[in-house]
């Protein structure tokens, strides 16, 4: 029912910048949180940055500062500003979003993740 699809993924070199974008299509009442996630070979995924549908935005302290998450409610969208990245950051970037579908309750839903590589 709810589709989540991201993009702006690649290959950046130390010091660049990059920006996913994550558009949230299908049927549902509402889109409360929404949060990326990354996944390194190897390694669990974990927590990046949240953000409320008021905008209270939650980062971890590896991205602080150099990493800002937004969204665009209209838009069913949110993004994620990637600033002065480094080796570290490379990993698969999964957005989710908590979604009401009825008046019950709020589900999760994942997308398929986009590649982010930092390399020289």
């Amino acid at each position: 029912q709810v589709q989540l699809v991201e993009s702006g993924g690649g290959l950046v070199q130390p010091g660049g910048s990059l920006r996913l974008s994550c558009a949230a299509s299908g049927r549902f009442f509402s889109i409360n949180d929404m949060r990326w996630y990354r996944q390194a070979p190897g390694k669990e995924r974990e927590l990046v940055a949240a953000i409320t549908r008021g905008g209270g935005t939650t980062y971890t302290d590896s991205v602080k500062g150099r990493f800002a998450i937004s969204r665009d409610n209209a838009k069913n969208t949110v993004y994620l500003q990637m600033n002065s990245l480094k080796p570290e950051d490379t990993a698969v970037y999964y957005c989710y979003a908590e979604a009401s579908i009825t008046f019950a309750g709020s589900y999760p839903y994942w997308g398929q993740g986009t590649q982010v590589t930092v390399s020289s």
